[in-house]
């Protein structure tokens, strides 16, 4: 694997346990160019969570240390309860889109102790990757039915779709 790729870096994040690369990996997102009234209205930042059995197994929440990572460069605070998964998923790595999709229907919740926290406000769902949006579609739900009235989503990288070609160097130095 070469970890000099966001795919590595994702992957050694996830999986390998190198949790000091979050803040390198936050800092770049936060160059994301946001639309103003994004950067106006957004006012917290809520990690997609790990299943309780998930979170035991690899020691930390990536979605959360690149949220907390984000905090700073944002100026918005992190809410890393406002959104709970309330059942264990299969990892999504080999399921279809159609079950990746079933896979997470229903999974995320908004306490109700933290619905008046989140009533009209405009938050940033933050997550490492996107690959069908199976997840962030689901979180993206059950926020908006705990009261968030918009949703952003920011994630490090994109998973490669079967669609998509193979850039070529001559694309990146054609004029």
């Amino acid at each position: 694997m070469d970890i000099g790729t966001g795919g590595g870096l994702v992957h050694a994040l996830k999986y390998q346990g190198w949790s000091r690369v979050a803040p390198s990996m936050a800092r770049r997102m936060a160059r994301l160019d946001w639309p103003p009234d994004v950067l106006e209205e957004r006012s917290m930042i809520i990690p997609i969570p790990l299943g309780r059995g998930r979170l035991r197994e690899r020691g930390y929440n990536q979605a959360e240390l690149l949220a907390n990572g984000l905090s700073p460069w944002w100026r918005a605070s992190v809410l890393s309860d406002a959104l709970v998964r309330v059942r264990e998923t299969r990892s999504q790595v080999r399921l279809t889109p159609s079950d990746r999709s079933g896979n997470v229907s229903r999974a995320f919740v908004v306490p109700k102790d933290r619905r008046a926290a989140l009533r009209g406000r405009h938050v940033v769902l933050v997550d490492d990757v996107i690959t069908t949006a199976a997840t962030v579609n689901a979180a993206v739900d059950a926020l908006l039915d705990g009261g968030a009235r918009i949703i952003s989503c920011a994630t490090f990288g994109r998973a490669p779709d079967p669609g998509d070609r193979t850039a070529h160097i001559s694309d990146f130095t054609r004029n």
